[in-house]
């Protein structure tokens, strides 16, 4: 989606005083996809920065070595290879102290995950967990998966994209099978209020009924303010929510457009809006390709998601 990903060597988003820097996803080209792979090396100096920051994308960490801690949110995860580390869009982490960390990461924004809308809801779920203790047998079996995504995202053969995609899927549903948190069970988060605010909203807007919504309409329904709403959502992500809005409406309208037989028209109206031709230009704007562009490339009839009555 637009402001998510850059081509390599863009500078950051600049920040206020004390806001904490928002790194997005570099790709090479306009048409790559929203993905990345590789070793801390290989991905640059920013995957292993010691200071507060946070993304735009997801990202999958392998650990296999290293010393120091991983600091996400108000959590401190020590290094005790080999770990799995999942950290979502607008958590605030870096790496501390000791060596290192050695190992394989994965990046990728809300925009790669279309082929599997189920796994937006798990990642999500990982990231609140956020760090996994490996043992051996689940060390050999991640390390391969991360291999086969690096490999496949370096090689770029025919048919690469939807080969990431489906191994990331198997990646993702098995990562949520993993014993956790950390090595010894127990969590050293404490989360605080407008951490669960920013949660429940982020909930809240996921809901296919929130098409349309406003932050004002988003607020009353979670029960306080716009202006505390705004404060709670910027806190715990860096964005705003009216953004955050936007980006859940445009990730909608991809599911309804690569998953169902609904006309533009319609998914225009399911998604809030009443001119078809305003849609269009919205979802150009926000993906860089027309509704019909995008479905042509990431249709999946035969894979079709039950679609619940318009409401009135």
């Amino acid at each position: 989606m637009r402001g998510t990903t850059v081509p390599p060597g863009t500078p950051g988003l600049p920040t206020a005083a004390g806001d904490v820097p928002l790194h997005r996803l570099e790709v090479a080209g306009p048409g790559d996809p929203p993905f990345a792979a590789g070793s801390f090396e290989a991905v640059g100096p920013l995957s292993r920065w010691g200071r507060p920051h946070r993304h735009t994308f997801y990202e999958i960490i392998h650990v296999s070595a290293g010393s120091g801690t991983h600091v996400v949110d108000l959590a401190r995860w020590p290094l005790r290879p080999p770990h799995l580390a999942v950290v979502v869009p607008g958590q605030v982490h870096h790496w501390e102290g000791g060596k290192g960390p050695e190992g394989t990461l994965a990046l990728f924004t809300d925009d790669f995950l279309v082929d599997h809308p189920g796994d937006r809801e798990v990642l999500r779920r990982l990231g609140e967990r956020g760090w996994f203790a490996l043992d051996p047998e689940h060390d050999r079996s991640v390390g391969r998966l991360m291999a086969e995504l690096v490999a496949e995202h370096r090689q770029r053969a025919p048919g690469h994209e939807s080969v990431l995609r489906s191994l990331l899927h198997v990646l993702v549903v098995r990562a949520a099978r993993l014993p956790g948190p950390g090595a010894d069970g127990r969590d050293p988060r404490a989360p605080g209020r407008p951490a669960a605010v920013s949660e429940q909203f982020t909930r809240l807007i996921a809901r296919p009924e929130a098409a349309g919504w406003t932050v004002r309409e988003c607020a009353s329904r979670l029960g306080v303010t716009p202006g505390y709403l705004a404060q709670a959502v910027r806190a715990a992500t860096g964005r705003p929510p009216g953004r955050l809005l936007i980006e859940a409406r445009v990730y909608q309208a991809q599911q309804l457009l690569a998953h169902t037989r609904l006309s533009v028209r319609q998914v225009a109206a399911r998604t809030g809006f009443a001119d078809p031709a305003y849609f269009s230009r919205f979802f150009r704007r926000e993906t860089g390709s027309s509704p019909g562009d995008f479905r042509k490339h990431h249709s999946h009839h035969d894979q079709s998601i039950e679609v619940p009555p318009a409401r009135a």
